[in-house]
């Protein structure tokens, strides 16, 4: 119950400080499985895309998550783990873990994700080169439905080092669908997933 009066609390909040717009540009808002992947500039992309989302959609979608940073507090793993369903990535190599495990375990196990292809935030205009955490999971669930989306003016939001948000009116493009070539390698689909995501920038 608390959680979810939570995800209520924040949900306004985010709408009353962003607008938390969705525009959905080439695919309509429908509960199929799908990886949607964007360009990431602040923590509070994870936030803003999960508010963009309709009710039906945020239900079997779940965001990844830095383990380091959502984790660095009991608040912010309540949080993440009792709001926002969300999935710990380990981005500290010398664990052992292959970072993408809990993101194929979450596929196998039927749940839409929320992916940022760039690993870290950015702080240019555009995102930075993709790594290949979406390569490997388009090659291995090739049904999973590839959304791009692009973020917008979250970073004003919550600019890098700041912790009090400043109201934005901020939006979120959700495109046109995209999938892994047969025989593309993954140089060449990762630049074009980075190009597709920046493309809506402009929509």
């Amino acid at each position: 119950m608390l959680a979810k009066l939570m995800g209520l609390f924040l949900l306004g909040l985010i709408r009353a400080l962003t607008g938390a717009q969705a525009r959905w540009h080439g695919c309509p808002p429908v509960a199929e499985q799908r990886i949607y992947f964007a360009n990431h500039q602040s923590h509070a992309d994870l936030v803003m895309i999960w508010a963009a989302l309709p009710k039906d959609l945020r239900q079997i979608t779940r965001p990844i998550a830095a383990k380091d940073y959502w984790t660095k507090t009991p608040f912010r793993q309540w949080l993440t783990t009792a709001v926002f369903n969300a999935i710990y990535v380990d981005r500290d190599r010398s664990s052992g873990q292959d970072p993408l495990e809990p993101l194929v375990d979450a596929l196998q196990h039927g749940d839409s994700i929320i992916l940022f292809p760039e690993g870290t935030r950015g702080s240019a205009e555009e995102p930075q080169p993709f790594k290949a955490g979406l390569f490997n999971l388009a090659q291995k669930f090739p049904d999973v439905v590839l959304v791009p989306a692009w973020i917008n003016n979250v970073q004003r939001v919550m600019p890098k080092g700041e912790v009090v948000p400043v109201p934005i009116l901020c939006s979120v493009t959700f495109g046109a669908p995209m999938q892994l070539e047969p025989g593309e390698d993954r140089q060449a689909f990762l630049a074009r997933a980075r190009d597709t995501v920046i493309a809506l920038r402009e929509v």
